[in-house]
Order: structure tokens, then C-alpha cells, then sequence
């Protein structure tokens, strides 16, 4: 194990990029993960883990060779978590190849639109995950998907269920090859009681915190659905919206 007790060594800068930028972690092809229990998860479930970071009370389950594991005290792990309590633990991973495929094959699918907060988009794949969904696509600027709070709020499905960014027209074009209608959480003439619909194959989309679905992936929607509810509230946050719809499809599986 290495030992690292300088703030400015290179590999600390490297993990606080990693934590504040979009940019340098598409460039790099890393993501870092910040508690045990996602270095947990990226070990039970074979995640592309490159480097383990550590203080030294800090209990580690066994590394695997080739991996790089270095201790540091606790003044330089605080500056590199970017947690405001550190845990202890930190990691590194790299990207899975997520290149847009041909066809889905599976028989259900959630569909962000413009969803910004991190902690609803990873608490949405930690749901999809759970309830069977398989994969999400993410469209229209939604938060990144390896921003560590997103990643935090994935309690490790990110290295679970697929994840795949596409513009609305690519979008269109996949859902049209693969067979698989378009249902929106939306108002519209046509919308119809969520209970009522056929989930048995299927993407399902869920718009932003404040502005619901886009005009043009509404326009791709074939059904819109509604979540019944008090009349004097006007809509879910994103996260629990999409957990009610995904509990609806799957106890009908």
C-alpha cells in the first residue's frame, strides 16, 4: 500500500477533477465513487475499478491485484472527498462503454428528460434497477450520470443498470426499431389513469423538476399516463413519480 501525505500530489488533484468536472471525467474515462459502500458494489459487481483510496482506520475489503491502493491521513482525505463528511474511502472506476445500440431488447425502459438534480437521477436508476427496468436513457441535458452525487444516490446500481445519452430524434428512432411505445408522465387530451395502462413493453417518461416534459419528447410520446392523486397537489418530484409508475408496471409482471 502507498502512502500519500501531501494535498497537492498528483493523484489527489486528479480525484478532486474528478469530482468537480463533467469534462475532465469524459476525458480521463473515470468516475469516483466515495463511501464503502460503492467500493462494495463496484467489487460484487466486477466495476472497471482502478485505484482504492483509503485512511487508516478505515476497514477495506480485499482489493484485487493490479488495483492501486493508497492510504492518506485524514486532513488530505477530507480535501479529496467530496462528501462533507468522508466516509474513509474513496474510489476510482473506469466508464463502461455505453455506445447507443441498434435495438433494445428488453421490455421495459425509463426515459429522463431533462432531469438536473443529481440525487433524483441516481435515486431513479437505484429505482429502475429494483423494480426490473432495463436500462434509462437519459435525454435533453439531465444531470450526469458519474457526478458523485449522482453515483451516491445509485447506492451501486450504476454499475448495474445500463445507462445510455441520446438526443430526442435517436431516441425516436431506437424506441421505433425495438418495438416499444412511448408512455410520458404528462397532462395531454389523451392521458389516461397510469393504473390502466399496458407496461408489458415499454419506455416510460419522466420530465424536470419544474418544467415536466419537453414539447418535443411529448410530441414522441404514443400515450401519456397520470398518477391519481390529491386535487389540490400539482405534481410528484421526478424521483417519486418515476417510483410510482415502476411499481405499477412491475406488480403487474
Amino acid at each position: 500500500m502507498e502512502t500519500i501525505t501531501s494535498r497537492t500530489n498528483p493523484l489527489c488533484t486528479h480525484l478532486r477533477k474528478l469530482a468537480a468536472s463533467v469534462s475532465y471525467r469524459r476525458k480521463s474515462g473515470e468516475f469516483l465513487c466515495d463511501s464503502p459502500k460503492l467500493l462494495e458494489e463496484a467489487l460484487l459487481w466486477r466495476g472497471d475499478l482502478h485505484t482504492v483510496v483509503c485512511t487508516e482506520k478505515a476497514p477495506l475489503p480485499p482489493i484485487p491485484a493490479g488495483v492501486r491502493l493508497v492510504q492518506v491521513p485524514g486532513d488530505v482525505m477530507k480535501s479529496i472527498s467530496p462528501a462533507e463528511t468522508p466516509q474513509g474511502v474513496l474510489s476510482v472506476c473506469g466508464m463502461p462503454d455505453r455506445t447507443l445500440p441498434d435495438r433494445l431488447d428488453g421490455t421495459r425502459y425509463v426515459v429522463l428528460d431533462g432531469v438536473q438534480d443529481p440525487g433524483n437521477v441516481g435515486t431513479i436508476l437505484r429505482t429502475a434497477d429494483a423494480f426490473h427496468a432495463d436500462g434509462v436513457l437519459l435525454v435533453n441535458a439531465c444531470a450526469d450520470l458519474y457526478n458523485p452525487k449522482t453515483v451516491r444516490a445509485t447506492m451501486g446500481a450504476v454499475f448495474r443498470c445500463p445507462v445510455w445519452s441520446c438526443g430526442v430524434e435517436e431516441l425516436r428512432e431506437l424506441l421505433a426499431a425495438s418495438g416499444l411505445p412511448l408512455y410520458g408522465a404528462a397532462l395531454r387530451a389523451d392521458t389516461v389513469d397510469a393504473r390502466t395502462v399496458d407496461y408489458s413493453r415499454c419506455a416510460i417518461a419522466i420530465g424536470s423538476e419544474g418544467k415536466g416534459l419537453s414539447r418535443e419528447l411529448l410530441a414522441a410520446c404514443g400515450q401519456t399516463v397520470l398518477i391519481p392523486m390529491s386535487g389540490h397537489c400539482e405534481s410528484l418530484n421526478a424521483a417519486i413519480a418515476a417510483s410510482v409508475l415502476l411499481w405499477e408496471a412491475a406488480r403487474n409482471d
